[in-house]
């Protein structure tokens, strides 16, 4: 069982380059991957997403990139002559209304300009920087995993006991089940023979307990109940779990609704009730899940 929060980190430091790779993702439906990285990487995103995707399913995970290149290697000047041009122009215009002006303009002066002269970046990664990546990206991508499965198993050891409790409860509901309709036997024959001194018929009284009976019953309720609480800790063995927790969690939801609009008995009703809190925390624990 793994959740869909956690935090990685990679590093290579080798070949005079320097390279960090960290992952972060929280909860979503999907897999959503952002990738914040240098512009060298640009032509490695592809590959990093494909690196998430094997790790991960389901979440929005944020992958950064930083590096450090210490190599000794001759750095591209590129030069804008437009830019100088314009300088140029401006420098005459100004010449020509201020002729007492000091000329210190020169070759030098054109290089000190940053529009002018800059480094030009290197079109890609070269095979050093790519490796940094891959390495630093798997490092980082395992420490995540290692942080979710932690996590997943604190939340399987609290989902496992909440599911102890529903079943504790649709015990009690169902020992008490049977008692509702007896106490609703009772109570109407003790008012029927009230109202009619004693001469109700007990054929009569039968009948109306009988069709109370059987408008309250629950017994497939709780049979659906029990069902899918074995479903639940089935499921629990896997590793990706959460869309099928979710879909049986909305089953259990709408089993114990019925529980609840069935009832005409205050204690089940207390219990159904109970036991729907105890469903929702399952239901909210469960969209951290993978």
């Amino acid at each position: 069982m793994l959740s869909m929060t956690g935090y990685g980190k990679g590093t290579y430091k080798a070949d005079g380059v320097e390279l960090t790779a960290e992952v972060k993702s929280v909860n979503n439906r999907f897999l959503d991957v952002a990738v914040k990285s240098p512009r060298i990487f640009l032509a490695q995103e592809e590959k990093i997403r494909a690196a998430v995707r094997r790790h991960i399913s389901r979440g929005h995970v944020d992958v950064f990139v930083s590096y450090t290149d210490k190599r000794e290697k001759q750095r591209a000047m590129a030069v804008d002559l437009n830019a100088a041009r314009g300088y140029y122009a401006a420098a005459e215009a100004l010449r020509a209304a201020f002729p007492d002006l000091k000329d210190d303009v020169s070759l030098s002066f054109y290089l000190r300009l940053p529009d002018v002269v800059r480094a030009e970046e290197s079109g890609g990664a070269d095979e050093v920087l790519e490796r940094a990546l891959e390495t630093a990206l798997e490092e980082a991508l395992c420490s995540h995993a290692a942080m979710r499965r932690a996590e997943g198993e604190r939340l399987k050891k609290d989902l496992l006991s909440r599911m102890k409790i529903i079943e504790t409860l649709t015990a009690q509901i169902a020992a008490r089940a049977p008692l509702v309709a007896a106490e609703y036997r009772k109570k109407l024959t003790e008012r029927i023979q009230e109202y009619l001194a004693g001469k109700a018929e007990e054929t009569r009284i039968l009948t109306e307990a009988a069709v109370f009976a059987d408008k309250c019953s629950i017994d497939e309720e709780l049979t659906r109940l029990g069902a899918h609480a074995k479903a639940f800790y089935a499921i629990c063995g896997e590793a990706q779990v959460g869309r099928k927790l979710d879909f049986l969690v909305q089953e259990l939801n709408r089993e114990c609704n019925t529980v609840c609009s069935k009832s005409n008995d205050q204690v089940v009703t207390s219990l159904a009730l109970e036991m729907k809190n105890e469903i929702e925390k399952v239901r909210e624990q469960i969209q951290n899940l993978e």
